[in-house]
């Protein structure tokens, strides 16, 4: 009986807390309407941001390479594209890492009989691919030379003329006719890994659209076996099936055909389907593998940045109302059900600002997926993630709001009447002495480490003090009131002397409006510099690497052999080498765990090196590098590998193939021409064009001489697309640097969260003028005139202004300087002007947000 009595006297109770609450959390939003709105702005573009990220992810994870050339097949059979690496990591089970290769990994010829030989294949078709230029009455185009036989696969249909006949004929696309200005029975001169050849026009084509972007000039298959240089592989089989057999009906069928194959040749993937743009664009998807893991990151860094911001929001607009809560304490109301009810008055501002930032996180998230969308992968947006995007964003935020709010709060619910309300708590103080430390030992550990492991640490070091400034806030408020208090003082007069003592006065509020000019700082400086100065180091160390006065170029493709032994052959050429790009593939472990390391290099003819190019070798000698087994290594990833000259490496080439390579030289300047520098030989039967990109050339005087750049183009005018100019570093830096406005990560990362960070500041400070009215008025009534308060306010908006650029900018400090020593050897570095730039958007920014509410009350 009385457990009875008991348990429904609790439930009253708990029952009359609840009302309590709601009643309050209800009286208190109808009053406070517009001390609530910087909350809602802020959690409406929290939602939105969340959710645009939410929804590019979810058009990554989803995409696939358009179909293409090869929409006109039932499936299409290639090569794995991808190799996988198993190890043990420390105290865990084996795990397993996979990467896609760079280089298309090509299957032997006999599969095209064996899949023609499958149940329910109709025929079964060869497709090879090789670049080409074409010449025509109106001008040279590059185009994509594949076999009439292909032109099945598309699929193309003649709209003018025949088929090839002979090794002397060609049909060409519609596009191509166009671009070329050629038609039926005309003469074309195509030009491929040799002197160009005239071709007769036999036909024009159309695949109404679908060539995959690249034009189409079809040869005989005799002549383009020979053209691609590998008559014992194909680059994939396209497959149409019978009538009446399904796709998975096919796709089991050709499976089987290569149940009993040998272990030894390469893995066979049979692709149907949105899959079949695969076969198109090998490197497609390992683009999209690189993509996710940085998006995820940085989707990761924008919810810890909106709780951040959430939090602060919400933790000033409870701080403004100190006195009204420690009122409703002094008059019986529980520190519980004080934070029920802003829990409850944050959770209905959270449900509306949810509803407004999901509607806003469709548009922001498509403009940044048009961002990351390139031709290989247009990155489609199916119609169900755009709804499903808008609802994750917007809960996400609306269910963390509450909890962050009750935390937020904790602190103002608890006070007494007699509490000093500015003073921080012990917990939050030593909570954030804590993040400091770790902050600066994941800075002095970067240090230490090279690679993924030191931007690992970096990143967490940024993070870390960046909560910690958010913590430590009132006491960096202490200290910059202590700082710059004087001089505004002695230069603001009357207007100085109320701003320095507002600001002595109000730690709390001071370091609530410093937080976000942090945040904004130290993220977009973070971003800004690591790439600047890991582009300045490479751009450096590339320059003095270059010794070649004049550079060869061709078209898109590369050059044909045919012109670089003729840039050899001309008079005032001391020495030349061509370079060869690619990509090798580096299993190993970093601290622990197993991974797949891809690394740009560039591959040389170690006879021209001398005169042309530099690495700075330490040890060894780049005259050994020859052959198709060594190998020179930049000092700092030997060091990673234990290796030295004499020393084997084990990598896999762009297209898989595994190899032992023998170190001959280790050198310094890896940053500017990479990692791995191997002879060209080495390369060139694994890569999809086996040629040169470019021909360093030193002269016989070592300079640019314009006599023998005239000769140059005298001995290189029977090819199409070549030209000759003076030699940069970005000729030979292993990745030439993209415009930043090109660089779609860089302005997701910078514009994007920078832009949140931004919106924060005034936010934040739009809510601390209009909890100061009543501030205000009061200064009013003792005779301040109303110029007096503008310049008060202006002066505390600079010293906040400057307070947070410079702490912000310490706090970037840290981790870029972890990240630039052990990543590039140098201190960080961001370009003045863009600098000058961010300032300026945070002097704007918190302009508008102190002086906005102020001009609104006014109109």
């Amino acid at each position: 009986m009385r457990s009875g009595k008991r348990e429904k006297t609790g439930a009253g109770a708990r029952a009359g807390m609840r009302r309590a609450s709601e009643f309050l959390a209800r009286r208190s939003l109808a009053a406070r309407r517009r001390s609530w709105a910087p909350v809602f702005a802020a959690t409406a573009a929290a939602a939105a941001l969340v959710g645009a990220f939410a929804l590019v992810v979810g058009v990554l994870l989803v995409a696939e390479p358009p179909v293409g050339r090869y929409a006109g097949t039932d499936a299409v059979v290639v090569a794995e594209q991808r190799v996988t690496y198993t190890a043990k990591p420390w105290g865990s089970e084996p795990r397993t890492v996979t990467a896609y290769l760079p280089e298309r990994v090509r299957l032997e010829r006999s599969v095209v009989a064996r899949a023609a030989a499958a149940p329910g294949v109709a025929r079964a078709v060869a497709d090879d691919t090789v670049p080409v230029t074409a010449a025509g009455a109106r001008g040279a185009a590059p185009a994509l030379g594949r076999s009439w036989a292909a032109a099945a696969l598309t699929p193309y249909r003649l709209t003018a003329g025949r088929p090839p006949r002979s090794d002397a004929e060609v049909v060409l696309d519609g596009a191509l006719s166009a671009a070329t200005g050629s038609r039926a029975g005309d003469r074309v001169t195509l030009q491929t890994d040799g002197a160009p050849r005239t071709y007769t026009v036999s036909g024009i084509a159309d695949g109404g659209g679908r060539s995959g972007g690249s034009p189409a000039a079809f040869l005989t298959g005799r002549r383009l076996t020979a053209l691609a240089g590998h008559p014992g592989t194909v680059d994939a089989v396209g497959v149409l099936a019978r009538p009446g057999v399904s796709p998975d009906a096919l796709r089991a069928s050709l499976e089987r055909a290569w149940a009993g194959r040998d272990s030894g040749a390469p893995a066979v993937r049979v692709l149907t389907g949105a899959e079949r743009g695969r076969a198109g664009q090998p490197d497609a998807l390992a683009a999209r593998d690189e993509l996710l893991p940085l998006l995820a990151s940085v989707t990761g860094t924008v919810f810890m940045v909106a709780l951040l911001v959430i939090a602060t929001t919400i933790a000033q607009a409870v701080h403004q109302r100190s006195g009204e809560l420690a009122l409703l304490r002094a008059v019986g109301a529980t520190p519980r059900q004080l934070r029920s009810a802003v829990g409850r008055e944050v959770g209905r501002v959270a449900v509306a600002a949810a509803v407004a930032g999901g509607a806003g996180a469709v548009p922001l998230g498509l403009w940044m997926r048009s961002l990351l969308a390139t031709d290989a992968l247009p990155l489609p947006v199916p119609w169900w993630l755009p709804p499903v995007a808008a609802v994750v964003g917007g809960a996400v935020v609306a269910l963390a709001a509450r909890p962050v709010a009750v935390l937020a709060a904790r602190s103002g619910t608890s006070a007494r009447p007699a509490a000093a309300p500015d003073a921080p708590g012990k917990v939050r103080t030593a909570a954030g002495a804590v993040l400091a430390v770790s902050g600066l030992g994941a800075a002095g550990a970067a240090t230490a480490q090279g690679g993924q492991a030191a931007a690992v640490a970096a990143s967490g070091a940024a993070t870390s003090l960046v909560v910690a400034v958010a913590l430590l806030g009132p006491w960096i408020a202490r200290g910059a009131v202590r700082v710059g208090g004087a001089p505004v003082r002695w230069l603001g007069g009357v207007s100085g002397f109320l701003a320095a003592r507002s600001a002595a006065a109000h730690h709390r509020r001071l370091g609530a409006a410093i937080t976000p000019i942090v945040l904004a700082v130290a993220f977009v400086c973070v971003q800004l510099a690591a790439g600047a100065t890991l582009e300045r180091a490479a751009g450096r160390q590339a320059a003095a690497a270059l010794r070649a006065g004049l550079v060869v170029t061709g078209p898109a493709a590369g050059l044909p052999d045919g012109a670089v032994r003729a840039v050899r052959e001309t008079p005032g050429v001391a020495s030349a080498t061509g370079v060869l790009r690619s990509t090798v593939v580096l299993a190993h472990q970093e601290l622990g765990d197993p991974r797949i390391d891809r690394f740009p290099v560039l591959g040389v003819a170690a006879d021209g090196l001398a005169g042309t190019l530099d690495p700075r070798v330490v040890s060894g000698d780049l005259a050994d590098l020859t052959g198709r087994d060594t190998v020179a290594v930049g000092t700092d990833r030997a060091g990673d590998l234990g290796v030295g000259p004499g020393d084997t490496v084990r990598l896999r080439l762009g297209d898989g193939a595994p190899v032992r390579l023998r170190v001959v030289a280790l050198y310094e300047r890896a940053l500017g021409i990479g990692e791995f520098l191997l002879p060209r030989e080495a390369l060139a039967g694994h890569v999809d064009i086996p040629r040169d990109r470019s021909v360093l050339v030193r002269t016989a005087d070592g300079t640019p001489s314009a006599a023998t750049a005239a000769a140059l183009r005298r001995a290189l005018a029977p090819y199409t697309g070549v030209t000759v100019g003076t030699a940069t570093a970005d000729d030979v830096r292993i990745a030439p640097p993209v415009p930043a406005g090109d660089d779609a990560v860089t302005v997701v990362g910078v514009w994007v969260i920078g832009g949140f960070a931004l919106f924060a500041v005034v936010s934040t400070l739009s809510l601390i003028t209009v909890g100061r009215r009543a501030e205000l008025r009061l200064l009013r009534t003792a005779g301040a005139g109303r110029g007096q308060l503008l310049r008060t306010l202006v002066l505390e908006t600079g010293l906040v202004t400057v307070a947070g650029l410079v702490v912000g900018t310490l706090v970037a400090a840290v981790p870029l300087t972890a990240f630039a020593v052990s990543a590039a050897g140098s201190a960080p570095y961001l370009p003045p002007v863009e600098y000058g730039l961010l300032a300026l958007a945070v002097t704007v920014a918190a302009g508008a947000g102190t002086l906005g509410p102020l001009v609104r009350r006014r109109g």
